[in-house]
């Protein structure tokens, strides 16, 4: 089967088939150039790393060293959360195969990419090199590193798809093992995985360290900043307010609101990032067009900042020629749920003073009637999965007339999110929906005044 050790010598090297990933060692060669195989998908089974300690052993033992590299995925535990094992189990045999291609190209000769043990989300290459030069400790395996993360890099949005989206940068642990006869192959093999696991976790202690660092440098440098997607009136197409949207720098790993609130809610920075992302949507509201509203997003957990408190808020307003009147503080379907007591002591102490509040995200969760006939939003906004080709689907059409017919019990305005054509504006009109919001009025961008 062209697995480490144990090519038949009864038969004859070119009738041996050797998967990518698989490449076995010459007995007597441990360092020679073999030809290259054309790719030949996943190795076959077994495939874990314990499956293979005896031919792995074998290997250690013929070439008198061993090198490490464990590959950590910890992001396949919530893929796994969200989508279950198969997803996980998908996602981890791409990444193998992906890395036992990179092998193919940079490795050549005399190394095994396998899974490690079931439970672990890491891919093993083990690489079998004679004792007399650090040449391959040095360079070979940094090496193989940098080119894994490259490739990575390069097509890491299309290997976890579509349970992962964007490049993904994987924690690496690289070990060496020299042969001593007196201990058994095992052992030395069982040491050389706890030694690469180590520093496996290292390297990912030290990534998400610098990663919080960067985040938080982010944010105290109010490096956040704000565009603003215009509300439209369905039927005048009239602009009738603005959702300011957080951004981070451009060209930067947290540019994207998802990766941001992603990677505040990692690093347990949610709140200052909230913070962060309020001011700048006030910060960026210079010259505000008079007449129309604009929409901040919050959470319950706004009540704790203090430059959301009462005088400091109006203060701040009031610098930006706004009153309470022209603002709704949006909160999310789930989040509203979730923190019920807290978004309600919010809610009617800020509405007492004049604000509005929307509720967004409606349909996308599993709210109840019963919770948003307590929260009385002024605005109901329906979530784009809502929207989306409401126009050829009697069911969506449906559901938005529902939501409207209890919208207007309750006094509330319905904005469809997320329009991208225009048959799903007029479908909305002919609903009797009065606000609509999306990519059919332009991408958001910054206020004109304030750039």
């Amino acid at each position: 089967m062209g697995r480490l050790g144990s090519t038949d010598q009864r038969v004859a090297p070119q009738e041996v088939s050797t998967p990518v990933g698989c490449r076995p060692i010459d007995r007597d060669m441990p360092n020679a150039t073999v030809p290259r195989p054309s790719p030949a998908g996943p190795c076959p089974d077994p495939t874990h790393l314990g499956d293979r300690f005896r031919e792995l052993g074998e290997g250690l033992e013929r070439a008198g060293a061993a090198g490490m590299l464990v590959f950590g995925a910890p992001m396949l535990a919530q893929i796994e959360k969200r989508h279950g094992e198969a997803a996980r189990s998908i996602c981890l045999e791409a990444l193998r195969a992906r890395v036992a291609e990179v092998a193919e190209e940079r490795l050549r000769t005399d190394f095994v990419v396998t899974l490690s043990e079931p439970g672990f989300d890491e891919v093993v290459v083990v690489l079998f090199r004679r004792p007399s030069s650090a040449g391959f400790y040095r360079t070979e395996m940094p090496g193989f590193r940098h080119e894994v993360g490259r490739a990575l890099a390069a097509d890491g949005a299309q290997l976890f798809y579509p349970y992962l989206r964007g490049p993904s940068t994987l924690p690496v642990g690289i070990a060496v093992e020299l042969r001593n006869p007196q201990f058994g192959t095992a052992t030395q093999l069982r040491r050389l995985v706890e030694q690469a696991r180590r520093a496996c976790a290292h390297d990912a202690e030290t990534a998400r360290r610098a990663h919080r660092q960067e985040l938080l440098e982010t944010i105290l440098d109010q490096r956040i900043y704000s565009v603003y997607e215009p509300i439209v009136e369905v039927s005048s197409r009239t602009v009738f307010g603005y959702e300011a949207l957080a951004r981070g720098p451009e060209r930067s790993r947290f540019h994207s609101p998802m990766a941001l609130f992603t990677a505040a809610e990692e690093h347990d920075l949610v709140f200052e990032l909230d913070c962060a992302c309020r001011e700048s949507g006030l910060r960026g509201a210079v010259d505000f067009p008079s007449g129309t509203k604009l929409f901040l997003n919050i959470r319950p957990t706004t009540i704790h900042d203090p430059s959301f408190r009462e005088d400091r808020l109006i203060e701040t307003l009031e610098k930006r020629r706004l009153a309470p009147h022209d603002v709704v503080f949006e909160i999310s379907e789930q989040e509203s749920i979730r923190s019920f007591g807290a978004f309600r002591e919010m809610l009617d102490h800020y509405r007492r003073l004049g604000f509005q509040f929307a509720l967004d995200d409606t349909g996308a969760g599993y709210a109840g009637l019963e919770e948003l006939v307590e929260i009385e939003p002024d605005y109901i906004k329906i979530d784009r999965s809502m929207v989306s080709g409401v126009d050829q689907d009697p069911a969506r059409q449906d559901v938005l007339a529902a939501v409207l017919q209890l919208a207007d019990k309750m006094g509330a305005q319905v904005i469809g999110e997320g329009l991208d054509t225009l048959e799903e504006l007029e479908m909305l009109g002919r609903l009797g929906i009065r606000f609509g919001q999306g990519w059919l009025f332009g991408h958001p961008t910054p206020l004109r005044a304030a750039e």
